[in-house]
């Protein structure tokens, strides 16, 4: 059986898909080339199914979130509230797991951070 080898891309709907871009590598560090080609540092990709009446993506109107690892949760939220960012007050803590904190972007996509364990 062939068998995917990971995520080989995310794509968003943007009004202003520069203007998005343009706040993803400034606010989060994605450096990506003119192709949208990143190449990001090896680790854990969890892909999980949630029921359809979850609110953990925020708006129920989101079919999908993005979850980026981060090597210092802190460090990462306190840098995108410098910048603005609608950054959410709670962060959660799973043992053995990690911990996680979630921003939403200029078009509303809520983006969850995670430090792994």
């Amino acid at each position: 059986m062939e068998r995917v080898l990971g995520i080989g891309g995310y794509f968003l709907r943007a009004t202003d898909p520069a203007a998005l871009s343009a706040w993803y590598r400034d606010c989060l560090g994605l450096e990506a080339d003119k192709n949208g080609l990143w190449r990001p540092e090896a680790g854990p990709t969890v892909f999980a199914a949630f029921e359809a009446g979850t609110d953990y993506f925020g708006s129920r109107t989101q079919q999908t979130m993005l979850n980026f690892r981060v090597r210092d949760l802190d460090a990462m939220l306190a840098q995108l509230r410098a910048r603005g960012a609608d950054v959410a007050e709670a962060t959660q803590d799973m043992e053995g797991v990690g911990r996680f904190g979630w921003v939403t972007d200029p078009e509303g996509n809520r983006i969850e951070l995670w430090q792994p364990a």
